[in-house]
């Protein structure tokens, strides 16, 4: 196997791996794909969409300021005051499959602090963990308008 293919493998292990891992959901829908993408479209409106492509089957919402999880400090001396700004945004992602639609959404969230230190780095938006109550919104929207639409979770 060749050099370009084989790093071409485990950049997509490594995708896969990374997705897994930063919180999306994935649901299976028998349901024809165009069912499945007019839903998603529809639960998505409320949201401010930037882009949104049906062959790849991609929407994407624009960064939107959010209210904190969680306040936190930092460092040894528990500091405080790093104005624990945060902003999401969600992506939805469509797959055809013969006679099922996967819909996978992602919510990715980042919250603006210093990290110590000055350095280009200090003030900057570090990711965080993604909300799992917005995910579970969106993906009860979805299942509903599904759900009317007669399909079924796979």
């Amino acid at each position: 196997m060749p050099t370009p293919r084989i790093a071409l493998v485990v950049l997509a292990l490594i995708s896969v791996g990374c997705a897994a891992l930063s919180g999306s959901r994935e649901q299976y829908f028998v349901c024809s794909y165009d069912s499945v993408w007019d839903a998603a479209l529809e639960t998505m409106k409320g949201q401010s969409v930037s882009s949104y492509d049906k062959e790849k089957g991609l929407i994407e919402t624009n960064w939107l300021d959010v209210l904190p999880t969680s306040e936190r400090s930092f460092g040894i001396f528990g500091r405080e005051g790093f104005g624990n700004n945060e902003r999401a945004r969600m992506t939805v992602s469509v797959k055809r499959m013969n006679d099922v639609a996967a819909v996978s959404i992602l919510e990715t969230r980042q919250r603006w602090h210093s990290r110590g230190g000055v350095t280009s780095q200090a003030l900057k938006w570090w990711p965080i963990e993604p909300s799992e109550d917005a995910t579970n919104e969106v993906v009860d929207r979805l299942n509903a308008k599904l759900k009317v639409k007669g399909c079924a979770p796979a």
